[in-house]
């Protein structure tokens, strides 16, 4: 029985986190607040829960959902080839609204989808998503909407497109602020070097280029204090590059967390 929590209530947030650990050990699907949108989240590792997550959005195995993780020191065991320059935005902007994407360890037994053997890693910046986060590891979350709808920015506006597929609502609150629009995470493709944003949102190229200057923006520029053009630098090119890289990090902002 689908079951929504007020989050706002530490009576009702604790029981909430409890209920939705469990649904997400059963293979099941809930919707959490992130500090962009709300999500909705099923277990990373488990193929048959992100097929549902997917089957749930209306959304096939070519839109991967990104992962959230509760801490930094998650980073390493599940991506692979992390550049020091990648590591500083981690390191600046987590918690917080930025995605990036990395070349996926291959050890990891999971299944998100056509990933290209790529993961799209984040920390939010919201103190329920990362209490279940603490509890459950690594979950597999995306804009908890039906694909080509809004964006939801309360859990009741997720149950009103969602309805029974999800077996946890935890409600908490008018996300990002209330009387503004959803604002999703910016994604950069940390896959090869020059970083390079694929996806605008909560923040900016100059946020960003105050940490790594040579960051590429969504068109392929660099920034003036790189002093590197886009067709000047060096790219790697056994690795996956920004057009090939996971569906989600080339959506529109409506769909995708």
């Amino acid at each position: 029985m689908t079951t929504t929590y007020n989050c706002t209530a530490d009576d009702e947030r604790t029981a909430g986190i409890a209920h939705a650990r469990r649904a997400i050990l059963e293979k099941k699907c809930v919707v959490l607040p992130t500090d962009t949108v709300y999500g909705i989240a099923a277990d990373a590792f488990s193929p048959q829960a992100v097929t549902m997550l997917l089957v749930s959005k209306g959304r096939g195995r070519n839109m991967p959902p990104p992962v959230l993780i509760p801490r930094l020191t998650a980073l390493d065991g599940l991506a692979t080839d992390v550049y020091p320059d990648a590591r500083d935005l981690a390191e600046a902007f987590w918690p917080g609204g930025l995605t990036l994407i990395f070349h996926a360890q291959p050890s990891l037994d999971w299944d998100l989808g056509e990933t290209k053997g790529t993961v799209a890693l984040r920390i939010p910046d919201d103190e329920v998503a990362i209490d279940l986060l603490t509890v459950t590891g690594p979950l597999a979350v995306s804009s908890a909407n039906r694909t080509g709808q809004a964006p939801a920015q309360t859990a009741f506006e997720a149950r009103s497109q969602l309805a029974e597929s999800v077996e946890v609502y935890l409600e908490g609150g008018f996300r990002p602020v209330e009387g503004t629009d959803a604002r999703p995470s910016t994604i950069v493709d940390a896959t090869s070097l020059p970083l390079r944003v694929v996806r605008e949102g909560a923040i900016s190229i100059e946020r960003l280029r105050e940490v790594v200057p040579g960051v590429l923006d969504i068109n392929g520029n660099a920034g003036d204090e790189a002093g590197v053009t886009a067709a000047e630098a060096p790219v790697e090119s056994d690795v996956v590059q920004p057009d090939a890289v996971q569906s989600d990090a080339r959506e529109k902002p409506d769909s995708a967390e």
